[in-house]
């Protein structure tokens, strides 16, 4: 029975403090043991080395949270931890024992107390009266601050060691034990075994169940990322393989022309054309121009982007791409944790598209790309993503992968919380792809249509933490006349042909699009999407948004979902929703590369051979939003001459500022317009009939429409707060001033709640002070220990919100 009931609020539209809570201190400093025996009492020497007894005593550290001798025989079960692929049809037997178990991730939690105190500093680092106000945390301080305590740590890699692995490191912000072994040593340690899945073709190793831990060490270990080989999914799409003629048979040259006809409409017979964004388009449609044309320029000099990669790239094409955009020669720098895993297949293109247009973006900045090789059980994407974090690699990275937060499971979705929660406190800017499945992040597209949704409305766990931007995708609404906004020649110099600010609309590439209605189809997109004229449209493509809702699932299905982040405190204004949850995503940036016939262009010789002006590959997705925000991000950090953090403090502050009727996107925003408010389209998908959040209105339709998300005036789950004005967004960012108010929260009076098991419990909350009015939501925990428990959600009204739950 839980004896006791405490708050946390989000959302509130006046800024607060959580209670102050005291760091309780820190012990030691960085340490990385690499031991070469096995042998147990070896391995702790070597750890009382690391954790010196005199730092302790001068500098007490965290409470330790393990307070019982480990009993191999005590177990509890880490719940949520088994991989929705991992299904009985598709094992194919038992991993052999010898299976090497390379560079798992033991994923570490804090108190609450510690996780209290962390909330605080994060506030107060953005806060400018407090003398906290940017002063960012190396990952060594953070780890000291934050961490499992020294004898906690001890204890959980004595324990790792005892069952035979190699602990390679503890990393210095304490969030994750290094450890590598083999399936058998899986097996006897997590009392889960490794098996062989084949999926569409594709072989894979994981856990048949989930894994086990002695419950001594509950308090400390969240679990594994991971123990299998199922990827992160890059958020990109090809295009076409975009290839020029001649222009003029008078002459020998090839004028490059990359606004072109490709296509007619069905319905009328008039040209459809095609457009490829380049560098200098992306500069004239954002407005990045008159930063670039300042006096010093405003380009990312001085900057620096990290990028997670899990392949290595050919640096010629990033020169080949400069040159013939014409961007400044800046070759990227290429940062190996681990083997070199080399030019990985689609991979490559991947890392080519976020290094290209990041510099695209940020054309003078440093960009580093950070590879990581993946094992047979931890994808080289966290790998790269831990790497860059915990040494502090560069003040802003971008993440172009996604996996939903079901699929990630409760160890993976605590992987990235812990992890971005550290980058924010270290001052850096956490730029994530929100995904490329519409409202359906569990139903990545293989290919093969018709293909519809049917794991419910999902979203992209990587992107879903309070401490990252979710970087949504949009298209440009120019299907009916794109000759309105494009040139049809281009700049010799740059290959710019775009003519100022194209308007946008949601990133959809399914039966769901409106454009349909335009060609001859029907303006009813469940009926678009059961006519077998457009079952190819039957798939789940499109620019990713909606709520977080399943951080600790139960089980391995979509059905088992629970948990969620709680809205953020900076996540206010028009149009966010009251749902006490994380809402997806924050801002957008074109996505394209679907049927209406925009992308973005880059340089990849594996793929399409030499690039020139008139050769390169088309491409988009929320791969190259993230990225390309992440140049934007740069150009702040110049102008502001240091360091963010999480963005998002500043980024909803600004959009509060701008009337929405002014910055409409669709009939042209305004000049002093930070946001471009995108107002048009859908991102909801087509969805089996009969599954989870599908409906379908028409009785017989084997197809209904997944139940998320419009495009609306202010924020909307399609596309966040909209895409930006680059210009105006820097010149305005320093008007910002984040001011945290001190609000007191008192549950029932003040009284303790006494909570047992099925029965209701009436609460009331009040909050003060009164003015200016509080509105927002609460969420109501249940804590026993170490241990807590998210209860239910109430809304206030008029400062004070009651129920029984």
């Amino acid at each position: 029975m839980y004896t006791s009931a405490s708050l946390q609020k989000a959302n509130v539209t006046h800024e607060w403090h959580p209670v102050r809570l005291v760091p309780t201190g820190c012990i030691g400093s960085s340490y990385l043991f690499r031991p070469t025996a096995l042998a147990v009492s070896a391995f702790l020497i070597s750890l009382l080395v690391a954790f010196p007894g005199s730092v302790s005593a001068q500098t007490p550290g965290p409470k330790p949270l393990i307070t019982q001798a480990v009993n191999e025989i005590k177990l509890t079960r880490l719940a949520g931890n088994t991989h929705p692929l991992a299904r009985p049809e598709f094992d194919q037997g038992a991993a052999p024992s010898s299976l090497p178990m390379q560079r798992m991730l033991l994923v570490l939690t804090r108190s609450t107390d510690q996780e209290a105190a962390l909330q605080t500093l994060l506030q107060e680092q953005q806060d400018q009266s407090s003398p906290s106000f940017h002063k960012w945390l190396t990952p060594s301080e953070f780890g000291q601050q934050f961490g499992p305590s020294g004898q906690d740590v001890q204890t959980v890699a004595a324990w790792l060691a005892s069952h035979g692995f190699q602990v390679t490191s503890v990393s210095n912000g304490r969030n994750v034990i290094e450890f590598s072994g083999t399936a058998a040593q899986v097996q006897e340690a997590f009392h889960t075994t490794i098996h062989s899945y084949v999926v569409n073709g594709d072989q894979y190793w994981a856990n048949a169940s989930d894994p086990q831990i002695p419950t001594a060490l509950a308090p400390v270990v969240m679990g594994v990322d991971s123990l299998d080989s199922f990827p992160r999914k890059p958020l990109h799409r090809l295009g076409s393989m975009f290839t020029k003629p001649a222009q003029s048979s008078q002459s020998s040259r090839i004028k490059p022309l990359l606004t072109y006809q490709c296509g007619n409409n069905p319905n009328s017979g008039a040209p459809l054309y095609c457009n490829s964004v380049t560098p200098y388009d992306f500069a004239t449609i954002y407005n990045v121009l008159p930063l670039w044309n300042a006096t010093p320029p405003i380009d990312g000099n001085g900057q620096a982007i990290a990028i997670v990669g899990r392949s290595n790239i050919n640096v010629q094409d990033v020169t080949n791409f400069r040159s013939i955009f014409g961007l400044p020669p800046n070759p990227p720098q290429i940062v190996l944790d681990g083997p070199d895993p080399g030019v990985v297949q689609g991979d490559e293109t991947e890392a080519d598209l976020d290094v290209e247009w990041s510099g695209a973006v940020a054309r003078s900045a440093t960009i580093k790309l950070v590879v990581s090789q993946s094992t047979e059980t931890t994808d080289g994407v966290d790998l790269s993503a831990l790497y860059i974090v915990d040494n502090n690699v560069a003040p802003i990275m971008s993440e172009s992968f996604g996996q939903c937060e079901l699929f990630m499971g409760t160890a993976g979705n605590q992987f990235y919380k812990n992890l971005w929660e550290q980058a924010a406190a270290q001052g850096i800017s956490v730029f994530v792809s929100a995904g490329d499945e519409g409202s359906a992040s569990c139903d990545s597209f293989q290919g093969t249509a018709p293909q519809p949704a049917r794991n419910g409305l999902q979203v992209n766990g990587i992107a879903s933490t309070p401490y990252n931007v979710a970087v949504g995708g949009t298209d440009f609404n120019d299907f009916s006349n794109p000759l309105l906004y494009w040139n049809t020649t281009n700049n010799p110099t740059t290959q710019e042909s775009a003519k100022g600010y194209i308007p946008e609309t949601t990133w959809n590439d399914t039966c769901t699009n409106a454009a349909f209605g335009s060609v001859g189809f029907s303006t009813n997109p469940e009926s678009n999407c059961n006519n077998s004229q457009l079952s190819g449209a039957v798939r789940a493509i499109g620019g990713s948004g909606g709520k977080s809702n399943c951080t600790a699932p139960a089980g391995s299905t979509a059905s088992s979902c629970a948990g969620g982040y709680t809205k953020p405190p900076w996540q206010t204004g028009a149009g966010v929703p009251g749902d006490g949850k994380r809402d997806l995503p924050d801002v957008s940036l074109f996505a394209g590369a679907g049927f209406i016939g925009n992308s973005y262009a880059i340089c990849e010789a594996d793929l399409q051979g030499p690039c020139n002006s008139s050769n390169f590959v088309n491409i988009g997705g929320t791969s190259a939003s993230s990225p390309a925000f992440a140049g934007l991000l740069a150009l702040v950090d110049q102008k502001m001459a240091s360091r963010q953090g999480n963005p998002n403090f500043i980024l909803y502050k600004l959009a509060a500022q701008q009337p929405a009727s002014s910055c409409n996107s669709t009939t042209g925003p305004a000049a002093n317009c930070a946001f471009n408010d995108v107002t048009s389209g859908t991102i909801a998908m087509p969805c089996a009939t009969g599954t989870l959040n599908c409906t379908t209105s028409n009785s017989g339709d084997q197809y209904g429409i997944l139940s998320g998300y419009n495009a609306a005036t202010g924020y909307d789950l399609a596309t966040g707060l909209g895409s930006v004005n680059a210009n105006n967004m820097v010149s305005s960012w320093s008007s910002v001033k984040f001011t945290a108010s001190s609000t007191t929260l008192t549950l029932n009076g003040g009284n303790a709640v006494n909570v047992t098991h099925g029965a209701p419990v009436n609460v009331s909350v009040s909050v003060s002070p009164t003015s200016p009015q509080p509105t927002g939501d609460v969420s109501l925990i249940a804590t026993q220990g170490t241990n807590s428990t998210s209860v239910d959600t109430l809304t206030l009204s008029s400062g004070t919100a009651s129920g029984s739950t």
